[in-house]
């Protein structure tokens, strides 16, 4: 006899929203069922033919085999996907919201409607969660809690570390629109008086950047960093990191530090390095390859600057911008240009010594971090460059879903299965055989309803 599953209230999704977004999104329908697709879960596990994934409430009750399915609650709208795939949503563990706008970038541009708009642009490229690494203001932190009202927002989950640190005048406070934006601390009290801020600010985790851009700038002291992870951790806060250097790597994992950001890009990781990150359980929870290539990648006519997937979120005068052969001289003449192609190979490689090892890793792309890491496309090339670097799809899809979602502590995110909330994205094509077919997308959910695109 087949088991029935408990009807529920529907759930109108209101609170918090602007009155224009409310109006073009509907009231959830209380159960759903989406059949016959491929569906790939993201715990790792094989693909599920012919699957069944049966959502009440935003949840997901059942995600299987369609033949071993419990029976829907009367009136649940069921959606035919045949010959279609079923992805978890992207969760993105390094972005940066808010600051972008075309080819400029500063604190000028952080208004809520731009926000949403990279929301809008992360939703329409199956991007359903992003942590905002460090370089935010504080209307995210009032956006993010309107989300968590009821957990069923209309675009991408917000996750924030507000404000990052770093140095008195250290990186990257003179990259464009970052002076003012980080905490620029210079003694373990400032240290300790931001860290209480920011713990009672509720922030999802703590960043610091611990770089010198190719002794360009100061690096902020290790014992300031050390206090921030101490005084973080007091308070049951997570750190992260922006690393380049292997050394640096390894003294703020010694540390305790949780998280690095970025692969280590000055020199092939070591066995000591990996034994250090098992040892602290420590993750590497973004390659962000992409962000090496933004520095040269427009340097030149480059194939992005045909891709529809690209070009249909980019404006058409950014676009003319992009393809202007004297822009491309001005960005091939920059030192980054120069320098870190094999900055962006060295990434590649640790990401694959990293994965292979059985350290933790996790999926980020650091878009938003400057103008030309664009939403959406670099989420998606970031998977592209992580199969060049030797991970296979199912490795890739577990990085950006039961993985980052372990990182982030959200025990009900991440794959597609009983008590999770049930962000997904139909695919038209198997990203288990090309992870260039996660691109395929036909339509995207946020707690079981479909986000306008």
């Amino acid at each position: 006899m087949r088991k029935t599953l408990a009807a529920m209230p529907v759930v109108l999704w209101l609170a918090g929203c602007s009155s224009d977004t409310a109006t073009k999104q509907a009231a959830p329908v209380d159960a759903r069922v989406f059949e016959n697709a491929t569906l790939i879960d993201g715990s790792g596990r094989p693909q599920v033919n012919d699957s069944a994934i049966i959502v009440v409430g935003g949840k997901v009750e059942y995600a299987g085999p369609k033949s071993g399915a419990p029976q829907a609650p009367a009136g649940a709208e069921r959606l035919d996907l045949t010959g279609k795939f079923v992805m978890p949503g992207i969760i993105n563990l390094h972005s940066h919201l808010g600051n972008a706008k075309e080819l400029t970038s500063g604190p000028e541009n952080y208004t809520r409607e731009n926000v949403n708009a990279h929301l809008q642009t992360l939703t329409n490229y199956g991007v359903t969660s992003v942590i905002s690494m460090g370089s935010d203001q504080e209307i995210i932190l009032t956006m993010r809690d309107e989300q968590r009202a009821t957990n069923r927002p209309p675009l991408t989950r917000i996750y924030t570390a507000y404000r990052g640190f770093t140095g008195k005048a250290g990186y990257p406070t003179k990259a464009p629109g970052m002076q003012g934006v980080p905490y620029e601390v210079a003694t373990v009290a400032e240290v300790e008086k931001a860290v209480e801020e920011l713990a009672a600010r509720k922030v999802d985790i703590v960043k610091i950047w611990v770089d010198d851009h190719l002794g360009k700038e100061p690096k902020i002291p290790f014992e300031l960093s050390k206090a921030i992870i101490d005084n973080a951790h007091k308070r049951g806060l997570k750190v992260g990191a922006h690393i380049f250097y292997l050394d640096d790597a390894k003294k703020l994992v010694g540390a305790g530090l949780d998280a690095l950001l970025h692969s280590v890009r000055d020199k092939p990781v070591d066995e000591a390095f990996l034994k250090l990150m098992k040892e602290k359980n420590a993750w590497q929870a973004a390659s962000t390859i992409t962000r090496e290539m933004s520095t040269f990648i427009f340097g030149k006519p480059s194939f992005l600057l045909d891709d529809p997937f690209f070009t249909k979120a980019v404006p058409p005068g950014v676009l003319a911008t992009l393809k202007d052969p004297e822009y491309q001289k001005k960005v091939a003449a920059t030192p980054d240009a120069k320098a870190f192609p094999k900055y962006a190979e060295m990434a590649k490689k640790n990401l694959k010594t990293v994965a292979n090892s059985g350290v933790n890793y996790g999926f980020g792309s650091d878009t938003g971090g400057s103008p030309t890491r664009f939403f959406g496309y670099f989420e998606h090339w970031e998977l592209a460059l992580m199969a060049e670097a030797g991970l296979t799809p199912m490795q890739i899809i577990e990085s950006f879903s039961k993985n980052a979602a372990a990182f982030l502590g959200a025990k009900d995110l991440g794959t597609i299965e009983a008590g999770h909330w049930a962000d997904m994205v139909v695919l038209g094509a198997n990203p288990l055989e090309d992870i260039k077919n996660a691109r395929s997308i036909e339509s995207v959910w946020i707690a079981g309803n479909k986000a306008n695109r």
